[in-house]
């Protein structure tokens, strides 16, 4: 949702949005069904030359949003608690370079997904940006009826709170798997789902396998319905997505290569990952650049890591299976950014990379964006700009981490998106914008008054001694690790 990796994934695609093409141009932007909002809230920190919009149904959640970007004074960002027909209908609202919409669309009624769709169509602009998220076939089909059976335990037990409910219907599924069930000799892999299931959060489980509304697409058929908005499909918003050797066998490229209907394309393709869940990037007015600034483009972009240097990994799962990257590709590109965010420009311009080529280099840094290892940076300019805004939403997180862990993330001026933190990370960093000589004497103080401890490998750390040598293994990583990562990314 971040619009320099939406970005990203048009260039990959040879596709340069208006509303991306300058970065100091300002730009609108809306997200429709927003939650919490943090995210939108993180757009608007770290993009201050954009006007921002968000709604949700759910008071609460507007109200909460609104005291965040309130806190972090933040005067770029609208929030409203309108139903999508009010938003629709407001007449305060300015046209749209994006609209984005993450988690909402296979999760309402076809009323709804019209009034969306009539939103797009009246709202975004002509060369507009749309990324939208939803369940897709064929690779939910053999969990649906999975998702019926626990629909149906929870309309009996109506008494009960919903995690309850969900505990009944896992339980339920539990017992249909131990005893061998056809549903699951039949569909052998439903035993890593429901396994995986059970440590998502039920407030997670309740949206995806109870919502009144749930609505499994074809690629071919969201399309279809996007296209009803003047929108045409321009790229996935998933970076692996561009990489077909990741993803795809040879016979299988072939496959695709000899299909020039990008929508069917694109729905074979889900057939040969067995795709579950879309984040695809529409566009209303699709204009190809040329090859040439395609180029350009990708060279000048920069990129950072989004982890310590000691935290990266050889080793990927896709599609294909497990994949080992090249070392002598990915350990001196690792390097070169430990350094500093740099562009492919930069880091083919000079040893160990010289002789890489732009295309292998391009090749490595989608991969490790998409295994969450590295992401676009803003230019510098960019960056200084935005700053001061991430750093005043920085400091309210980091406060809130004193009391909650449910916002487990920080916002880098440097990448303009996100990054996660847990709860240990953000107090210890809050540790030093104090000055705070001791790290873990500080967290566990936060701690022990909440009367909370450390959970380690399953077992709960009882006593003071013990959470203290934890905390204090914690914060000599921290200090060792997060904290030069951190100041690179220009949040320390």
């Amino acid at each position: 949702m971040f619009p320099g990796i939406l970005n990203f994934n048009l260039l990959l695609k040879q596709v340069q949005a208006d509303a991306f093409a300058d970065p100091a141009k300002p730009f609108t932007y809306a997200e429709l069904g927003c939650g919490h909002g943090l995210t939108v809230t993180m757009i608007a920190a770290a993009n201050p030359q954009a006007v921002v919009y968000a709604n949700d149904f759910n008071p609460s959640h507007i109200v909460g949003a609104r005291k965040l970007a309130d806190a972090a004074k933040l005067k770029n960002i609208h929030f409203f608690d309108d139903s999508f027909e009010e938003f629709l209908n407001r007449d305060d609202l300015p046209a749209f370079d994006v609209v984005s919409l993450h988690g909402v669309y296979s999760w309402i009624s076809e009323e709804n997904r019209k009034l969306i769709r009539d939103f797009l169509r009246r709202r975004l602009k002509p060369g507009g940006v749309c990324y939208a998220s939803y369940n897709v076939l064929p690779g939910w089909a053999p969990a649906a009826p999975m998702r019926k059976l626990m629909i149906e335990i929870a309309e009996g037990e109506k008494a009960k709170p919903i995690p309850a409910r969900i505990d009944s219907a896992i339980d339920l599924l539990n017992s249909l798997q131990k005893t061998n069930a056809g549903y699951f000799k039949a569909n052998p892999l439903l035993g890593t789902r429901l396994e995986a299931m059970q440590k998502h959060s039920r407030n997670y489980l309740a949206h995806e396998y109870l919502n009144r509304d749930w609505t499994l697409f074809y690629h071919c058929d969201a399309a279809r319905e996007m296209a009803e908005a003047k929108l045409t499909f321009a790229a996935p918003a998933n970076a692996s997505d561009h990489v077909d050797v990741v993803n795809l066998t040879v016979d299988q490229q072939q496959i695709l290569t000899d299909i020039a209907d990008p929508a069917l394309r694109e729905t074979v393709r889900d057939f040969c990952v067995n795709q579950q869940f879309r984040r695809d990037i529409f566009l209303k007015g699709l204009l190809n650049c040329s090859s040439q600034e395609q180029v350009n483009a990708l060279l000048n972009q920069r990129f950072a890591l989004t982890l310590p240097r000691a935290g990266l990994s050889l080793k990927g799962n896709f599609p294909v299976g497990e994949v080992n990257l090249q070392p002598t590709v990915y350990e001196p590109l690792a390097d070169a950014l430990a350094e500093r965010p740099q562009s492919i420009r930069e880091m083919i311009s000079k040893e160990p990379l010289a002789g890489t080529g732009y295309q292998k280099i391009l090749q490595a840094l989608t991969i490790m964006i998409s295994m969450g290892q590295v992401s676009p940076a803003l230019a510098d300019k960019q960056a200084r700009e935005a700053k001061p805004s991430c750093d005043r939403l920085n400091a309210v997180l980091l406060e809130r981490a004193r009391t909650s862990a449910d916002m487990p993330y920080l916002i880098s001026p440097v990448t303009g998106s996100g990054v996660s933190a847990d709860r240990f990370s953000q107090l210890m960093l809050l540790a030093v914008r104090e000055n705070k000589p001791d790290l873990a004497d500080f967290v566990w103080q936060i701690l022990s008054a909440q009367n909370q401890r450390i959970l380690k490998d399953g077992v709960t750390l009882e006593t003071p001694e013990q959470n203290l040598v934890e905390l204090r293994n914690r914060a000599a990583d921290f200090t060792g690790k997060q904290m030069p990562f951190l100041k690179q990314l220009g949040i320390a």
